[in-house]
């Protein structure tokens, strides 16, 4: 198993951030592993709603079909998904309001095989592009 974690105060209100982080036609603009939604991204958040997403993981594309697990509109969005090589992801998005700023934290994390051959390297990579998409959704929303 591999887990990654990055967290970042941005200087706007969680609602702000919230719109930004959930509109589709414009996650690549700030998701650093996100290359597109082949079938477009969700319809709805709604806990048991999938959509597919291709991404690019430490150089290499996948893609991974996604499940809604947990929403809680301006706070949480938890999605798990699977991708190549039976590997299991996961990632859960925490917005907590903190005056006219939110703290924006990204969990992450990557189960499977295949996995424990790369965790080192997986780990590096999926921790960099949490940040750089932190830094991309700042710019932004502020």
């Amino acid at each position: 198993m591999a887990e990654v974690s990055a967290e970042s105060r941005i200087e706007a209100p969680a609602q702000k951030v919230w719109a930004q982080l959930t509109d589709f036609s414009a996650y690549g603009e700030w998701n650093a592993t996100h290359t597109s939604f082949p079938r477009g991204g969700p319809a709805s958040l709604e806990v048991g709603g999938t959509f597919e997403e291709n991404m690019k993981l430490m150089g290499f594309p996948a893609e991974v079909t996604w499940t809604i697990e947990d929403v809680e509109t301006a706070r949480t969005l938890a999605i798990a998904g699977k991708g190549p090589m039976g590997v299991n992801v996961a990632t859960r998005y925490t917005l907590t309001p903190d005056g006219a700023a939110t703290t924006v934290r990204i969990d992450g994390s990557f189960t499977g095989a295949a996995v424990s051959l790369m965790a080192g390297k997986l780990k590096d990579s999926a921790t960099a592009a949490l940040n750089e998409s932190l830094r991309k959704l700042a710019g932004l929303v502020t």
